[in-house]
């Protein structure tokens, strides 16, 4: 599991910046960046619009009044829209001179036009989700497409991927966001996340946030928990300042602090596939049980049950196979609490290996031989499976034989997983372990292979 891509929304915040510290708005901007930089953040993105394109004059606040006491849109925007083309390719220059990643959400047609040489990702946000001939226009520049689907319905979320896969362009990443500032936590909602990655399997899905930025950030990793692969926030350099996204926004602190869970869970997850650490060898060793006498035998006597008991350490046989001890004659004279051991030359008669002593075999040989037992053991079952499939290769008719292969051909791995794939699709419900039953599955299948090229009823040069 890496760690998200992680986007400052720097927005118009610097605006205020400026203006509290008495510099230029471009200054202020390069402040934000540099303070993003150093959190840790992997791009910095602006709002590329003018007030005159993207909202009416009388266009009402949707926003707490109480942080941003303007009550119109189309009046705020005038405030805070004083860049042009000039102002982001001077930003778009100073990002990559730190070496962060330089984005900007374009609101009109002529933003877009100018971006297209400053920016590798374009991203909607999500009052343009409607907006299809826009997106449409965006989808053909041929540039990744990260859209924002806030305050929509699983339809229209629909129908913008397709007007951009329309276009040719399949690069797309949809970001969960709740269209409401702040978000309250009850509304933030973020199993969206899951049903977004259901619904929409071949594509990535992020997170854009708009709640308040709690002590630890559980918001955001909750987010990276879930799935979310982009992570997308409101920056400030000061949640104190008046204007309409400071309160909601994180701080470097706050970035920080993500990033530092996002780094902590992408160590700690590992694989989804169970399996023995390297890490665990040892303790696995040592803290397992293997079966034992109770007192001392002699070479030629038969274990019988009352004889054994599994104790540490674990570099014999396995108590699990205790069914298969029982009965078995000793080749040599054991002591009481003795491991015992089984040295299987030809790994090939486990019901007939010799039982003896371990105590004078250098333990990482031993490991090797008990290593290479276990293996055995493990396929024990296939091993017989596949005795009892030859016999009636061998004994059944030339119709059964080519039942069998008509089967082996249909069940090919790869139509297999497909067809397993298909069905998470179709019912929603998601095979977590069928990468490592692929593999299990793939194994029996080469031996069924082989089988049936020994016999002849498959070529050897493939199926």
């Amino acid at each position: 599991m890496k760690k998200p891509y992680i986007i400052a929304e720097m927005g118009v915040n610097f605006y205020d910046t400026a203006r509290v510290l008495n510099i230029a708005p471009i200054d202020a901007a390069k402040m934000y960046i540099d303070a993003a930089k150093k959190a840790g953040v992997d791009a910095a993105k602006f709002q590329s619009y003018k007030a005159e394109t993207i909202a009416s004059k009388n266009s009402p606040a949707y926003w707490d009044l109480t942080k941003e006491p303007t009550t119109s849109q189309y009046e705020l925007f005038k405030k805070l829209d004083g860049f042009n083309k000039k102002d982001y390719e001077e930003l778009c220059a100073y990002c990559k001179s730190v070496g962060i990643d330089f984005m900007s959400t374009p609101f009109d047609y002529e933003s877009a036009d100018y971006l297209e040489n400053l920016v590798d990702i374009y991203k909607i946000s999500s009052s343009d989700i409607t907006n299809l001939p826009f997106i449409r226009y965006i989808a053909k520049k041929g540039k990744p497409v990260y859209l924002s689907v806030g305050a929509s319905y699983l339809s229209e979320v629909d129908e913008a991927v397709r007007a951009i896969r329309d276009e040719g362009n399949n690069d797309i990443c949809l970001f969960h966001c709740v269209l409401s500032y702040p978000t309250k936590n009850q509304d933030a909602n973020l199993n969206i996340i899951r049903h977004l990655k259901q619904v929409y399997p071949d594509i990535p899905i992020g997170f854009s946030d708009h709640t308040l930025p709690d002590p630890c950030m559980t918001i955001l990793t909750t987010a990276y928990l879930l799935g979310a692969e982009v992570i997308e926030k409101h920056f400030t350099l000061d949640k104190s300042l008046e204007g309409n996204d400071h309160y909601h926004a994180g701080d470097p602190e706050d970035f920080a602090k993500a990033i530092r869970n996002f780094e902590l869970i992408s160590e700690i997850v590992g694989d989804k596939k169970k399996t023995v650490l390297e890490c665990e060898m040892i303790p696995r060793r040592e803290a397992r049980r293997s079966l034992v006498l109770t007192h001392d035998m002699k070479a030629g006597e038969v274990i019988a049950e009352k004889d054994l008991i599994a104790k540490r350490p674990g570099t014999g046989i396995s108590p699990k196979y205790i069914d298969i001890v029982i009965g078995q004659s000793l080749k040599k004279d054991l002591k009481d609490s003795e491991v015992i051991v089984v040295l299987n030359s030809d790994n090939k008669e486990y019901l007939k290996s010799d039982v003896i002593s371990n105590s004078k075999i250098d333990n990482g040989v031993y490991q090797e031989i008990a290593n290479s037992l276990n293996a055995t053991k493990a396929t024990i079952g296939m091993k017989q499976n596949m005795e009892l499939l030859e016999y009636f290769l061998t004994t059944s008719s030339n119709y059964f034989c080519k039942l069998v292969v008509d089967f082996y051909n249909k069940l090919a791995p790869e139509v297999v997983y497909s067809n397993i794939l298909e069905i998470e699709k179709s019912t929603g419900i998601i095979n977590h372990d069928k990468d490592y039953n692929m593999e299990l599955f793939r194994r029996n299948y080469e031996l069924i292979g082989d089988l049936l090229k020994d016999k002849g009823l498959i070529k050897k040069e493939g199926r």
